[in-house]
């Protein structure tokens, strides 16, 4: 019999015709696909792509993503055969959970993700939707159109990423907040997962998921895809000072590992208390970027937890066109760059990282020749994206410490939540 598979999200348009385009799904695996070692398929408006790329999953244990020819509208996927391991132990919880959405002036991307959001089935989430110096009413009307009890509107006049979050963390009523894109489409097992991922680990302050590609269409696509580290592994990780994880040698700078800003979940008291998120860096800002890594890095600094949990899973699309990877590459290396800076210009930061670096000379001279070669496009892209779009990023790092001193002359404070945090001390103190 072939099932029937929807695409992981909704595509914005045909595939370019390159060697690089993928359709994108999931597959629930069954104990009859096991038993027979592998299952046919019709991926759902697959009509001009040659091959498919299918997350194998059973349910919130993550199998291996395979990738198949379509050959007449079906794909024959090999299954493993091997039970999955399930922790038995595993509590069936349900945290109360807010989720917050940042955007600014994407209606029609924004509405593809809430309906992903309101769709999941989980008892008690509310969704917070920051909608950050807006400049018309269009998301107002995306809102309204939703008609959905759970999600409320809140502005954030002030133009920045890392003040939409903070007005985010201020808005919300529960406490676990959980952060994603305005451009993803979150996997039905989303809120499950990040729940589970906190019974797991009691400790953890933050829970960071998998980020794959749903939706491969374009050679720019492709490039970024393999550029980015989002979706690397399906095994999960602990982050912690206290004990260092395997296979991350310069732990813990290597913030790549950690996660990214479209998928984590942090606890509320902890992104006050850590003070927020920096606002001279994040989109919107001088600095373009880095206000994610800078919160998984400072929460690890200061001795907490952080776990990157791949069942956590959100789709995201990348930009399609090649002309945007230049841009996208620029604001890429500026945000490194600006939170490498503000990790040198932090005595305890920079020590540690002198001791890091003289201790794995080697691994630091690797990373660094790694990180070169992932962002140089590979041969096979060719004329398809631009070719200077690795050394325009890695250059662009440069310019991370002057973007840095910009935001800081615009008034952009490091830690804006530090006097929230201090009156919840005073409080408690009181109390």
């Amino acid at each position: 019999m072939i099932r029937e598979l929807a695409a992981a999200m909704p595509s914005n348009g045909a595939p370019d015709g390159s060697p690089h385009a993928r359709w994108v799904g999931w597959l629930e695996v069954t104990a009859d696909d096991r038993a027979r070692g592998q299952v046919e398929v019709r991926p759902v408006g697959a009509d001009h792509y040659r091959k498919a790329r299918v997350l194998l999953r059973d349910d919130l244990d993550l199998l291996d993503f395979v990738e198949a020819e379509i050959v007449d509208g079906t794909v024959t996927l090999p299954i493993p055969t091997e039970p999955t391991t399930r922790e038995k132990s595993d509590p069936a919880v349900a945290l109360p959970i807010s989720v917050v959405v940042c955007t600014r002036d994407r209606p029609q991307d924004l509405a593809h993700a809430l309906a992903s959001i309101t769709a999941l089935d989980y008892p008690e989430f509310e969704v917070v939707v920051v909608d950050n110096a807006p400049p018309d009413d269009k998301t107002a009307r995306v809102i309204a159109e939703l008609a959905d009890p759970r999600v409320r509107r809140v502005v954030e006049p002030k133009p920045g990423l890392s003040n939409a979050r903070n007005t985010g963390v201020g808005a919300a009523r529960h406490e676990i907040v959980a952060f994603t894109d305005d451009d993803v489409v979150v996997d039905p097992h989303w809120l499950r997962a990040l729940a589970r991922g906190f019974a797991r680990n009691p400790d953890a302050a933050c829970i960071c998921g998998l980020v794959p590609s749903g939706e491969l269409r374009t050679a720019a696509q492709a490039y970024f895809d393999q550029r980015v580290s989002w979706a690397s592994t399906l095994v999960p990780t602990r982050f912690s000072m206290d004990d260092q994880p395997a296979g991350v040698p310069l732990f813990p700078f290597q913030v790549g590992r950690y996660g990214t800003g479209a998928n984590f979940a942090i606890k509320r008291a902890e992104a006050i208390e850590m003070g927020g998120f920096d606002e001279a860096l994040g989109a919107g800002s001088p600095t373009r970027g880095g206000e994610d890594i800078d919160m998984f890095y400072r929460l690890v600094m200061a001795g907490r937890v952080l776990v990157n949990d791949p069942a956590a899973i959100v789709w995201h699309r990348h930009r399609a066109e090649a002309s945007t990877l230049l841009e996208q590459a620029t604001g890429y290396g500026v945000g490194f760059g600006a939170w490498a800076t503000k990790v040198m210009l932090d005595r305890d930061g920079r020590r540690l990282a002198f001791t890091v670096a003289r201790r794995r000379l080697r691994d630091t001279a690797d990373r660094g020749l790694a990180y070169g070669a992932i962002a140089a496009p590979k041969s096979e892209f060719n004329g398809m994206v631009p070719r200077r779009v690795g050394a325009t990023e890695i250059f662009s790092v440069l310019g991370g410490p002057w973007a840095l001193w910009r935001g800081r002359r615009q008034g952009r404070r490091p830690v804006p939540l530090a006097a929230t945090a201090g009156a919840a001390h005073s409080s408690l103190n009181r109390a």
